[in-house]
């Protein structure tokens, strides 16, 4: 069993401003010298990400779809080793969820998985004595949640926070903070950018976490938090190890290198894929798309992850060296997994804007967002999965690609048409896996790129488009024209 000070932050919905106040809680004690760790629930990669630059440690997705409930802990248990406080971010309200199971996947059931304590951020700003009433509310209908205390945001004056503060005493609910109407600014920059401030290493992004620790320092009771933090009884888990994870899977002896999409501040991809990358025995590099010329010298493999935006389309069409270099990559019968939006950057193009071209498809940008889980089965044998594989992904874009598949779908699902690509040892799909919750990807990835493409891998290519100058031609036969 592990040891780890630990709070689960929630509110009665989304828009109460919880993840504002994670960020800034993990911001604000990193700055007193605490080791701190932040994890999301939920598939959002975005509030993972600013966790885990406000904490100085990767932030982690902890999605009990997309891993499994019993791996919660042993992963809060992994990413929080050393640390003097583990945040957990809840997702939406405390008994909600998205899948309609909220005694399996709502926050309230992972706080009870972590046995961890629930602080519940309120806003107040339309409230008075009625927030007794509410919180009261949630605190008896699951008599097994331990709800240790509230935080109140968007308080109006002292005398509203008395009011406020009396009413909850009433009730025996302690109140660790209360921050004002201005106190948690909109300094975060636009989602629309993603994880790629994060990544980046972006001085407004370092800015804006900082001006949230400063809020909360000034605001909240961090000592009585920390305290009830370290009430928290034993994580009922070991940690998570990559090593044990793989099984017997027997590494390769000349450790292939493996591109991983990214940036100097982090991945596009969750922290447990290189995590099990190395363990299989990959050299893991990572290859900024948006600015380096040329994947790493020796690379055997490419892995884009679902959180590369979607918005940075010109950025990644501009970068003409690198989109030659992975399409000849993938052209070789190397192994590129791509997701997400890396899908679309291994297009022919995206908004009239030139990819990759490594799949002869063309993607469009919409207005609306198509979100959500995906029990998927595999489709065909990849480097990803062995056909007839299930697995639990999440789909999130605005832009949609024509055609849909490939001659060799990667996924198909209920209520939906076979999706993605897989062309030789190509993986495309706009479907995101958490590969904690299947590490058997790394496994196959890493035993492919170790492997030396076959004749059958490599085919020849009669009737191939020459390059035009600055433009990649897509493969022929990667999906019907």
């Amino acid at each position: 069993m592990t040891v780890v000070p630990r709070l689960v932050l929630s509110a009665p919905s989304s828009g109460h401003g919880k993840n504002a106040l994670a960020i800034g809680l993990l911001a604000a004690l990193a700055e007193r010298g605490v080791d701190v760790a932040g994890f999301k629930l939920g598939p959002d990669h975005v509030d993972a990400a600013y966790l885990g630059l406000a904490s100085g440690r990767p932030g982690r997705v902890i999605d009990p779809r997309l891993i499994g409930m019993d791996r919660l802990a042993p992963l809060v248990a992994h990413g929080a080793a050393g640390a003097g406080l583990a945040v957990v971010q809840g997702s939406m309200g405390l008994y909600d969820a998205v899948g309609g199971r909220p005694e399996q996947e709502s926050t309230a059931a992972a706080a009870a998985a972590l046995r961890s304590p629930v602080v519940l951020v309120v806003d107040v700003a339309a409230m008075g004595q009625s927030v007794a009433a509410l919180v009261h509310g949630f605190r008896s209908y699951d008599e097994q949640l331990w709800l240790g205390g509230v935080i109140l945001n968007r308080v109006a004056s002292s005398r509203h926070e008395a009011m406020l503060r009396e009413a909850l005493d009433d009730v025996g609910v302690p109140v660790y903070g209360a921050l004002r109407r201005q106190d948690l600014p909109a300094v975060l920059p636009s989602r629309r950018h993603g994880v790629a401030p994060v990544v980046d290493g972006s001085a407004d992004a370092v800015r804006a976490v900082r001006r949230l620790g400063e809020a909360v320092a000034a605001t909240v009771d961090l000592e009585r938090l920390l305290g009830l933090a370290r009430s928290a009884p034993e994580l009922p888990a070991p940690a998570w190890s990559p090593q044990e994870a793989l099984g017997a899977f027997t590494a390769p002896a000349n450790r292939p290198l493996v591109a991983l999409a990214g940036g100097p501040g982090g991945s596009f991809s969750h922290p447990e894929t290189a995590e099990l990358l190395r363990a299989a025995g990959a050299e893991v590099v990572t290859v900024d798309p948006l600015r380096d010329e040329a994947l790493p010298v020796g690379t055997r493999a490419l892995v884009i992850g679902g959180a590369l935006p979607e918005a940075y389309a010109e950025q990644l069409s501009a970068n003409r060296r690198l989109c030659i270099a992975v399409a000849e990559l993938a052209r070789t019968g190397r192994p590129v997994v791509a997701e997400g939006a890396g899908l679309l950057w291994l297009a022919r193009e995206l908004d009239g804007l030139p990819m990759c071209g490594v799949l002869d498809a063309i993607g469009v940008s919409r207005d609306g967002l198509v979100a959500g889980y995906r029990e998927a089965t595999a489709q065909t044998d990849s480097v990803v999965a062995a056909q007839g594989t299930v697995l639990v992904g999440h789909k999130a874009h605005r832009a949609v690609l024509t055609p849909r598949a490939g001659q060799r779908p990667a996924w198909s699902w209920e209520g939906g048409t076979p999706e993605g690509f897989v062309w030789r040892n190509v993986h495309a799909s706009q479907l995101t896996l958490h590969w904690a919750g299947h590490p058997a990807t790394a496994a196959r990835l890493v035993a492919a790129a170790a492997t030396e493409p076959t004749n059958e891998a490599v085919p020849a290519q009669p009737g191939a488009v020459p390059a035009q100058p600055g433009s990649v031609p897509a493969q022929p036969g990667s999906v019907p024209a």
